[in-house]
């Protein structure tokens, strides 16, 4: 894998309009190949104000030294939208969707620590609707894995009689622990927290242009919510599968129930799985 070193974090505005573009000449099918390029950004550093504004969008406390569980993605998207931008990427960016992100934090990460960032695209497997691209992320200090994680993106096309990935399983309603009324700027709260400012999160009518009714929250928004009210120790496993777009404004029911956690809108429709493991 070729490895390429950056001396800064890629303008994500700058990615998305030139991935915009690019995905017109791309068209998502059956047999491509990941890229194998790897991303790295060393000497990161934490800008505390921007932290700040995570958590507050989230849920997490504000000011403790440590990062939230979810932030390192944060950090680690504008590489992520780099690879995902370039011509060598044969799936277009505009339509994909994050479908599930794990989290591995092998160690407690200080906000005011320093970092060297890299991601790479493992794997393109077929899906039963389409393609997924397995994206990994992973953080070190001190030349330490301290975080990884690995999340799928799923570009939707006709696929073959013989691609038989499972479905999603129905799962039984968790416990109700908290229902939360989303406001309809929350998409925009959190795009200005994250730098995230894809269009179906951002307004109605940019959502329109996409098939959406209203603006959605963005999926790492609600993971994060989900987790700012559940806890993560120090060290842990996170897995979450984003199962279907939450419209804003509305209201989600939040449950919970041991290591589980999921938010369900009306009529009981599930938009999150996930649970929190120890790391083995």
């Amino acid at each position: 894998m070729h490895t390429r070193v950056l001396d800064s974090s890629p303008r994500l505005w700058t990615l998305l309009a030139r991935g915009a573009f690019l995905s017109s000449f791309k068209r998502p099918r059956t047999g491509v190949t990941a890229p194998r390029t790897r991303l790295v950004l060393p000497g990161l550093r934490i800008d505390l104000g921007k932290l700040a504004a995570y958590e507050r969008a989230c849920g997490f406390g504000v000011g403790a030294d440590e990062l939230p569980v979810t932030y390192p993605h944060v950090l680690g998207f504008p590489l992520v939208m780099r690879l995902m931008s370039e011509r060598a990427f044969p799936l277009p960016l505009l339509g994909l969707v994050h479908t599930s992100i794990g989290i591995t934090r092998r160690k407690a990460t200080a906000a005011t620590g320093e970092y060297e960032l890299a991601v790479y695209v493992d794997e393109l497997v077929p899906h039963r609707r389409g393609t997924e691209a397995v994206v990994v992320t992973e953080m070190r200090a001190g030349g330490e894995l301290v975080w990884e994680s690995r999340s799928t993106y799923l570009a939707r096309h006709r696929t073959p009689a013989s691609v038989h990935s499972a479905a999603p399983e129905e799962r039984k309603p968790l416990p109700v622990v908290a229902e939360w009324a989303l406001a309809g700027d929350v998409g925009r709260r959190y795009g200005a927290a994250s730098g995230d400012r894809n269009p179906i999160h951002l307004h109605p009518l940019t959502a329109r242009l996409f098939g959406f009714p209203r603006a959605i929250a963005h999926g790492m928004w609600t993971v994060a919510r989900c987790l700012a009210e559940h806890g993560t120790p120090q060290v842990a496993v996170v897995r979450a599968e984003f199962r279907a777009p939450v419209l804003l404004p509305g209201t989600v029911s939040y449950g919970a129930e041991g290591a589980a956690f999921e938010l369900r809108g009306a009529g009981g429709r599930l938009h999150l799985a996930g649970e929190v493991l120890p790391v083995l």
